[in-house]
């Protein structure tokens, strides 16, 4: 890793926190929606989080450092999870590997005057919970700004380095 890695990787996540918690600020703004353009009711989003392949050259020195010469099982195991993601290019962190819609059904609530009630007077609604939707706008933003505290932490380290340089 370079000397600006944890800044790169950092910066992978603060980007995928930031789409996290634009996703559940769409859930919250649909949390009464019955009817889309693919005709039913809005469909709780979710963000799928995907790790970014590593440096091949760390996970050979770690290997080497473990003691095994020779690659064995695992040592192969954890190139070929390395190597998976491409040519080694990629910098470490995540990515936003897609978002998905939740699989539940929809809450049933008896309306018969609704315009979207159907024959039985039941409206379809979203299964969204304001309370969970919160909680992960929290954690989302908890994140973000954990990875710009560490970040600045770099930083820090940085300008003291070129100070101790300088001297």
């Amino acid at each position: 890793m370079n000397l600006f890695g944890l800044m790169e990787t950092s910066g992978s996540a603060m980007q995928a926190e930031r789409m996290r918690a634009e996703v559940v600020a769409a859930n919250m703004a649909n949390a009464e929606t019955t009817r889309t353009d693919s005709g039913g009711p809005y469909r709780r989003q979710h963000v799928v989080f995907a790790a970014n392949p590593g440096d091949p050259e760390f996970a050979d020195s770690l290997a080497g450092a473990s003691g095994s010469s020779q690659a064995g099982a695992a040592g192969e195991f954890s190139m070929q999870a390395l190597n998976a993601g491409g040519s080694g290019q990629v910098a470490p962190g995540v990515h936003i590997a897609g978002v998905v819609e939740d699989p539940s059904a929809p809450l049933k609530r008896y309306d018969p005057g609704h315009p979207d009630a159907g024959p039985d007077g039941y409206v379809s609604y979203p299964d969204i919970n304001p309370l969970t939707e919160m909680v992960d706008l929290m954690g989302a933003t908890r994140a973000y700004g954990l990875n710009g505290s560490a970040v600045q932490a770099e930083k820090g380290m940085i300008t003291s380095a070129l100070e101790i340089a300088k001297s």
